[in-house]
């Protein structure tokens, strides 16, 4: 008993010190370590096979920052009944996130899913699916409003990429068929094109050490073995030709076809 009077005296204590010096690293870590314990508590409550227990724990600690920040010590209410809430609400937020697979506006993520509540319950009264007009009027909206609403509700809900497009006997091509795919081939042809002309503005020696620097990922002290000199002397190598690559670059013409 007098172990719990003591313990809430120093709680009130540092809550107190902590709101004279708003902010400080060494209060708020105190009180982050001392009720660290609640937070992962509670982060195991939620805990879930497709969830990482480490994410879990980051969560609920930012909740317990985030409580630890907002308390008011002067009011007759112990920590813990206050950040519970809080931190359970950072939990709760995060999985309300984590279910959307495109991430939209929280205030559309709540209209979605009054909407897709709306529909099931209009699907049950008038045995159809009801109509944008109708849906806006059992949900107290505008027909634009309801059908923006419709449409955040679609990201809701994650559709494969190997999803095949025709039926079930004759699946034929997938998603991922029909999305094209960039080619990178013409830029890597420039890249190359205009790397050769800037290596032309070094050196042949300063062309070999960025070759076994950069390309062979050769160490420099490897790199003076094989030619002879310090590694200090690579280095220096190094940076005066990078230096002068930088030069040529700069004076680069923008359009290679001009070059």
């Amino acid at each position: 008993m007098q172990h719990d009077v003591d313990r809430a005296r120093e709680e009130r204590l540092l809550f107190t010190r902590l709101a004279q010096s708003p902010g400080d690293p060494t209060l708020r870590a105190a009180l982050v370590d001392r009720y660290l314990p609640l937070a992962r508590q509670l982060a195991r409550r939620y805990q879930r096979p497709e969830e990482p227990m480490d994410d879990l724990i980051q969560v609920a600690s930012l909740g317990l920052v985030k409580a630890i920040d907002r308390f008011d010590a002067t009011r007759d209410v112990a920590f813990s009944s206050y950040a519970v809430p809080t931190i359970l609400g950072e939990i709760k937020r995060h999985f309300r996130d984590r279910t959307w697979s495109v991430r939209v506006p929280r205030d559309l993520q709540e209209s979605a899913l009054k909407a897709e509540r709306a529909v099931g319950e209009l699907i049950k009264t008038l045995h159809r699916q009801p109509t944008i007009p109708e849906l806006a009027t059992h949900l107290g909206c505008s027909e634009e409003q309801a059908l923006e609403a419709l449409q955040a509700a679609g990201a809701y809900h994650a559709t494969s990429l190997d999803t095949p497009r025709g039926t079930e006997a004759e699946p034929g091509d997938t998603l991922a068929d029909t999305i094209g795919d960039d080619d990178d081939n013409y830029a890597r042809a420039e890249e190359r094109a205009t790397i050769d002309r800037l290596m032309r503005s070094i050196t042949p020696r300063e062309r070999e050490v960025l070759r076994l620097r950069f390309e062979q990922d050769l160490t420099q002290a490897e790199i003076g073995e094989i030619i002879g000199v310090s590694q200090m002397q690579v280095s220096r190598v190094i940076r005066q030709a990078v230096t002068r690559l930088r030069t040529a670059a700069a004076h680069e013409p923008s359009d290679p076809s001009s070059a």
